[in-house]
């Protein structure tokens, strides 16, 4: 598989080379060139088939003309001691579970799959790359064990001062590990323009060989794409009718990865989903993208430092745009509904919902019309541990699920002793003296 750019076509780069490079250099994404009908190997896997093996089998099938076989389903088996979990609700109602991770968050399927990608292609070059991210949350903690004991592999991640968490000190740079943490003067916001600004800076960039662990970077992406087969295996032989899956919205990496899932043949109907401030219903009710009024080529470059995926979303619907107006089903949901729907939840089904999970469930009960009438059955795509929204469950039903004590690791304020930095120029300082 080949990898282009949503604004220029005449690109064309190899798997390795999209995720070394993170972000081509007109302002666009890499998305596939074209993708493989894998649906006889789809419709053979089962409910006994591994998530590792699935992703292994996947990758092969994308990228075989890279890696072999065994090379592939090495990277799936490292990436991968964790898998998703597919629960039964009702007769056709399940829920997909993507929060059986160290850190309780879906983003960590992508970070290690991406991790174990690039060590690999970087152990063939005799190369070593460097990921340059701004966290507060989960990801720096997720990235920082995903690259533990990597020999090719390095980390600087940027946090605004007081909010370091879920990282031990021999990890650390000074302390002969890889992972170099920066605390700045001021909020996400100003550590997401540092990296802006970095990123503009092509000396540095290929200086120490700078990409990202977020959704920017194809290679994170992909790895979300092996959810769909995956559900599909464990409810294939339990349902009857189309399968929908409903979401919330994110970045619309989830949505995006579930619709290549679909240009890769699985077989599924379509996706449900909350209205957000780009994506609407027009006047006959249909999906609709705002941003599509303004020309790729007059906007500003993608964001390396806190992506949406929009623009690939974009890109499918300008594909294959009649189909897909009725392929995406957004829903106009009120705080009320959502409310309504994580108790409906957990006295339905003793299920503790966030809120980004009951949007999508209320999406879901305004919904009935697309799937009530063909006995179809939804899949809810659960992304992140509850208990990382335990303010919201407890607002709302009175109670809150305990918080696992992986997570609590992943949480737990790291302290430093570090002095703070305040501007790009001195996060580069800061890296030439470290890295």
């Amino acid at each position: 598989m080949k990898f282009t750019s949503t604004r220029n076509r005449s690109v064309s780069v190899s798997f390795s080379q999209a995720i070394l490079d993170c972000m081509p250099q007109d302002g666009g994404l890499y998305i596939p060139e074209e993708f493989a009908d894998l649906r006889k190997w789809i419709l053979y896997i089962n409910e006994n088939t591994p998530f590792a093996s699935i992703a292994g089998t996947l990758t092969s099938a994308c990228i075989n003309k890279e890696f072999s076989p065994i090379i592939c389903e090495t990277i799936a088996t490292k990436a991968f001691p964790f898998s998703p979990k597919v629960r039964r609700l009702d007769e056709r109602l399940f829920t997909l579970e993507l929060y059986h991770t160290p850190t309780g968050s879906h983003k960590e399927f992508g970070i290690s799959y991406l991790v174990n990608c690039l060590e690999t292609i970087l152990t063939m070059k005799g190369d070593t790359a460097t990921f340059l991210d701004a966290s507060v949350g989960e990801l720096g903690a997720s990235l920082a064990r995903a690259i533990r004991g990597k020999k090719n592999l390095k980390a600087v991640l940027l946090y605004p001062r007081g909010f370091v968490r879920g990282l031990v000190e021999e990890d650390f740079i000074w302390n002969g590990g890889n992972v170099l943490p920066i605390e700045v003067e001021g909020s996400e916001h100003t550590c997401h323009e540092i990296v802006r600004e970095i990123f503009k800076n092509r000396s540095i960039v290929e200086k120490y060989h700078l990409t990202v662990a977020n959704t920017a970077n194809i290679g994170r992406l992909m790895a979300q794409t092996f959810f769909y087969p995956y559900a599909f295996s464990r409810i294939k032989n339990q349902v009857n009718g189309d399968i929908f899956y409903a979401m919330p919205c994110g970045n619309y990496s989830n949505l995006v990865a579930g619709l290549y899932g679909w240009r890769l043949s699985l077989p599924l109907n379509g996706f449900i989903c909350p209205t957000t401030d780009e994506i609407k219903l027009d006047l006959a009710g249909n999906c609709a993208i705002m941003d599509s009024i303004v020309d790729l080529q007059s906007r500003g470059s993608a964001d390396p430092a806190s992506p949406s995926n929009l623009e690939r979303l974009e890109e499918i619907f300008d594909t294959n745009s009649l189909m897909l107006k009725h392929f995406v089903y957004p829903s106009d949901v009120s705080k009320e509904e959502t409310e309504a729907a994580c108790r409906k939840l957990f006295l339905d089904y003793n299920v503790y919902a966030n809120k980004s999970t009951s949007r999508a469930y209320a999406s879901i009960l305004k919904r009935k019309e697309v799937f009530e009438e063909d006995d179809a059955s939804v899949v809810l795509v659960m992304r992140d541990h509850p208990a990382l929204n335990s303010e919201y469950i407890r607002h709302t039903l009175g109670e809150a699920p305990e918080m696992p004590e992986r997570i609590m690791e992943a949480l737990r304020h790291t302290e430093l002793g570090r002095p703070c930095v305040a501007s790009p120029e001195e996060v580069f300082l800061t890296m030439a003296d470290e890295l």
